[in-house]
């Protein structure tokens, strides 16, 4: 059974910078890709950042391109998400996913940006 565990979100002023973390366990196999999406209340899941494991490549959604960097650290099976400059509208669930034959989800983490 893979497991994704979250940590790392929370209440945070606008301008102010957030760290989330996400370890993996229980497969057996190498992850092609890591990341991250987001969901708003009343909004979809969207995609938020993907890192990939052959080259380390990433991808990151507009809204949060220059603010926000994922990385991962394949010894310790982490990914990370550094958040900086957020903002009210970055308010939402964060879930962490990683991908071998299939996406496999954690349970998100709540982070909440005041104005």
């Amino acid at each position: 059974q893979v497991q994704l565990v979250e940590s790392g979100g929370g209440l945070v002023q606008a301008g102010g910078s957030l760290r989330l973390s996400c370890t993996v366990s229980g497969s057996i196999f190498r992850f092609v890709t890591m990341g991250w999406d987001r969901q708003a209340p009343g909004k979809q899941r969207e995609l938020v950042a993907r890192i990939t494991s052959t080259d380390g490549s990433t991808i990151y959604a507009d809204s949060v391109k220059g603010r926000f960097t994922i990385s991962r650290d394949s010894a310790k099976n982490t990914v990370y998400l550094e958040m900086n400059g957020l903002k009210p509208e970055d308010t939402a669930v964060y879930s962490c996913n990683a991908e071998d034959f299939k996406l496999h989800w954690g349970q998100g983490t709540q982070v909440t940006v005041s104005s």
